[in-house]
């Protein structure tokens, strides 16, 4: 059996109702934001030997922790020990909030953490329920490797949240670019290698 990556994607949050309805009134919509694809659309090609699932989060654009909490539950059953989780941006600290709550109910061999928000205290989007509000010690615990990714240019998330990831988790590999922006790249050769490693 190939080995198992789950790949959780991004998403916005808002404290209200309201906020989330002002969002959409003045959201643009363009046929490049509705079209774009990028390394996490290509990982299953560029990784042929592993079973990539990449479940749609509910509701991405109005995201609910307890919501994901419940569909990525629904996951379980489909996977093996020994699986590598990757999270980008919300999806990253989405992994964070729930391995540091909860005991998850295979063994993990590597987690990703892809422009991950820590907290909203530098960014001008709020994290609403997906703040972490335990320590990282449980996460630390039942993830033997944490690799940490990113870019200095990053727009959407501040590069201050990856030193705090560090300085919660100084066991975890850190892998800093200047240039990559919030990660939208179609490839993403470094996260490639290390998940073949």
């Amino acid at each position: 059996m190939k080995p198992q990556i789950v790949l959780i994607h991004g998403g916005t949050t808002f404290e209200t109702y309201e906020e989330y309805m002002k969002y959409l009134n003045s959201c643009e919509i363009t046929l490049e934001k509705l079209n774009r694809k990028d390394w996490k659309d290509n990982l299953g090609e560029v990784l042929p030997d592993f079973e990539v699932i990449y479940p749609k989060m509910p509701n991405a654009k109005n995201a609910h922790y307890e919501e994901w909490k419940i569909w990525f539950e629904k996951l379980f059953p489909l996977i093996r020990d020994e699986v590598i989780l990757v999270g980008h941006s919300l999806g990253g600290i989405f992994l964070a909030k729930y391995l540091s709550e909860n005991d998850f109910p295979k063994k993990i061999k590597s987690a990703h953490l892809v422009a991950a928000p820590y907290d909203d205290v530098d960014c001008d989007e709020s994290l609403a329920d997906f703040a972490l509000t335990e320590s990282l010690e449980k996460f630390r615990k039942q993830t033997p490797e944490i690799y940490l990714y990113h870019s200095q240019d990053d727009t959407s998330v501040p590069y201050a949240d990856v030193n705090k990831y560090k300085k919660d988790l100084p066991d975890a590999i850190l892998i800093s670019f200047e240039d990559k922006g919030h990660f939208l790249q179609n490839d993403f050769p470094k996260l490639v290698g290390n998940i073949k490693v």
